[in-house]
């Protein structure tokens, strides 16, 4: 079993930055591949970005491509989700994921919110 927290969301203002953290327990994270999805009121969960096992390959959702940035530390056990230039529209519940291979369960974490104010 894996168990994840994010931390790091707030109220923030348009323009800002934010740095979310992901930190897993129970088993090392080093092999899977790590992913933040995001979900509004009224709106499906959608994943944000990923980053596979190494780092070496990433994911962007073209809303945050440029502005937001995905990274990992597996020493630490840790995902990060560093987003710059906020907008209004980011505000939601931010989601940590970890997934072994494309068969296996997904592990979630209880989410962060992020509320950015235009």
């Amino acid at each position: 079993q894996v168990q994840l927290v994010e931390s790091g969301g707030g109220l923030v203002q348009a323009g800002d930055s934010v740095r979310l953290s992901c930190a897993a327990s129970g088993r090392t994270i080093s092999n899977y591949t790590m992913g933040w999805f995001r979900q509004a009121p009224e709106k499906e969960r959608e994943l944000v970005a990923a980053i596979i096992w190494n780092g070496a390959n990433t994911y962007y959702a073209d809303s945050v491509k440029g502005r937001f940035t995905i990274s990992r530390d597996n020493a630490k056990n840790t995902l990060y989700l560093q987003m710059n230039s906020l907008k209004a529209e980011d505000t939601a519940v931010y989601y940590c994921n970890a997934k072994l291979t494309t068969w296996s369960r997904d592990y979630w974490g209880q989410g962060t919110q992020v509320t950015v104010s235009s």
